[in-house]
């Protein structure tokens, strides 16, 4: 039996660490597929960013590859003849004097004088086709070339290409020819880039296209001016109180030096779905896995409770069997005797029938008790309930039991409280109930033969006590006590006799009857058990069978 035992235990333990391992694997796997598809989302915004940066360098440089193949011998020409200007620059020429990203197009050989009266310099008339003298060169323009001409004066010793492109803090779109093999500058083209336009005209509806509002795509991505600290669009309802915290940030190299644009994760529709749906199967799987392991564990107590049922049932039958066989040898002696002659003076034939009738007694209270678990487990066990007097029930019963009591030597203690109200219970059953627990105050009372039995009432219930100063009942053993087949088994109690049935019959009618019973015990020093019942009056005439109770039939059996 322990080795089956430990073997259930470990079979439980290896199905429970079974479960676990199986569920860590499972949210691991859970977890891993919501962190893909977060990073799957932040790669894709990541990636959108930047294209969104490169697409902007694309556009302002748009249409200037050809202006890389110009000679120096044209690009100088150009001073002194201004209408003829090469095929190729002459097509971008056209291109960006119609696009609203540029106020207009200069042109000048020297860029360290630009602002001076001698620089020359030229714009370009859109109308004619041709470079035109500047009447005024703007600011902006002055500041711009001699940026980008300071720049190229530092890098003219290295630098290896014929054309170099820059836009300047003052938003002119410098583009810069250059001879390298003479490490000069040849010419300055410069293009005043309409601010206001690139914002909200390019690079906002560009942004609001990719990523729409930022409440739907979950990303908050705005153009930032560093050099200044502001915000200058986004794809928020309002650019105000944008915290410029962000994730990731592009930058238009070559470009737009001063502005970046930057992306501060929300969260994505996408990862709010994984998300939801990480959580739901987290939600499944923990409500499974505490199914499985609450089924594992219960099944494992109904096993163990199984067990102990059998092994209870067991040490019945053995008991019962050594039971019957004992008041059926005597009966049996006392009978040979008396069938042979030898018991011939009557005071023998007293003794000898006395003996028969205890036993006789001892077999029929055996046998009752049997068939009212039988009963009871069958479904057949009938209840009469009728109106009774509490004090009447307990005194009658009480003098049934007259004989043996003075037989054990009782000390009986009564007390019945005055006026105490009727109750719907059957008969038959509460001198069961009664008879069971006096028998049991008896029994377990080795020493101290005290019987204690108290009736009183309160508003809604009516109580019967019945106390001994017996063995009592340990503490371990007290919520086992109302078990079928349970029998304390202690040094105290270890030779009364007993089949472990009788408080289970008692709970089982007590409950049957409307009632319910309690139990206070101190080791060593004795028990009280508590019936209570409600009072006649407070409920209605139908059974505990479900049955409607005829008032005819439910007046009281005392008056």
């Amino acid at each position: 039996m322990k080795n089956i035992l430990s073997i259930r235990r470990l079979l439980l333990a290896l199905g429970i660490i079974g479960i676990l391992a199986l569920t860590g694997m499972n949210l691991y796997s859970i977890y891993a597929l919501h962190m893909s598809a977060v990073t799957t989302s932040v790669e894709k915004n990541r990636e959108q960013l930047e294209d969104l940066s490169q697409w902007v360098r694309v556009r302002m440089r748009q249409n200037s590859g050809n202006l890389w193949t110009l000679e120096a011998s044209e690009l100088k020409r150009i001073a002194e003849y201004p209408d003829q200007i090469p095929a190729a620059l002459i097509q971008y020429l056209n291109h960006v004097s119609n696009d609203q990203l540029y106020d207009d197009i200069y042109y000048t050989l020297d860029g360290d004088r630009v602002c001076s009266p001698e620089s020359g310099v030229m714009r370009f008339d859109s109308a004619v086709g041709s470079f035109v003298p500047a009447e005024a060169v703007p600011e902006q323009v002055c500041r711009g070339i001699g940026m980008v001409s300071t720049r190229m004066n530092v890098l003219a010793s290295t630098y290896k290409w014929t054309a170099y492109m820059m836009t300047d803090s003052y938003f002119t779109f410098n583009f810069v020819f250059f001879n390298p093999d003479q490490a000069e500058t040849i010419a300055y083209l410069s293009m005043p880039i309409n601010r206001d336009y690139l914002i909200s005209g390019v690079i906002g509806p560009e942004i609001f296209r990719r990523f729409s509002n930022s409440e739907e795509s979950g990303v908050l991505v705005y153009l930032d001016d560093w050099t200044r600290g502001q915000v200058l669009i986004s794809n928020a309802e309002s650019n105000q109180d944008i915290s410029r915290d962000h994730d990731f940030i592009s930058r238009f190299s070559g470009v737009l030096e001063d502005w970046n644009l930057k992306m501060r994760y929300i969260e994505t529709p996408e990862v709010a779905a994984s998300k939801a749906s990480l959580v739901r199967n987290i939600g499944v799987l923990a409500v499974t896995v505490f199914t499985l392991i609450f089924s594992l564990i219960f099944l494992y107590l109904a096993a163990k409770r199984d067990r102990e049922l059998s092994m209870r049932q067991a040490s019945f039958l053995a008991n019962v069997t050594h039971e019957l066989k004992t008041p059926l040898a005597v009966m049996q002696a006392a009978g040979e005797n008396l069938a042979d002659g030898r018991v011939t003076t009557p005071e023998r034939l007293q003794s000898y029938g006395q003996h028969i009738f205890t036993e006789t007694m001892r077999l029929r209270k055996m046998i009752e008790k049997l068939l009212d678990v039988a009963r009871n487990e069958a479904g057949q066990l009938t209840l009469k309930p009728a109106l009774l007097q509490p004090e009447k029930l307990v005194k009658e019963h009480l003098a049934e039991q007259q004989g043996f009591l003075n037989q054990n030597n009782v000390q009986l203690d009564l007390s019945i409280e005055d006026d105490v109200p009727k109750i719907m219970v059957d008969q038959n059953s509460f001198e069961t109930i009664l008879g069971n627990l006096i028998e049991n105050a008896v029994k377990y009372s080795p020493e101290e033969k005290y019987l204690g039995i108290r009736v009183y009432s309160d508003t809604k219930k009516v109580f019967v006590e019945v106390q001994d100063h017996g063995t009592g009942i340990p503490p371990e053993s007290q919520k086992l006590i109302f078990d079928k087949f349970y029998r304390v088994e202690e040094t105290l109690t270890a030779r009364t006799k007993g089949h472990g049935l009788g408080l289970s019959i008692v709970k089982n009618l007590t409950e049957r009857n409307g009632g319910a019973i309690s139990l206070n015990s101190t080791y060593g020093k004795g028990s009280t058990f508590t019936l209570s019942f409600p009072i006649a009056a407070n409920i209605s005439f139908s059974n505990l069978n479900g049955q409607k109770i005829n008032e005819e039939e439910s007046k009281p059996e005392y008056v």
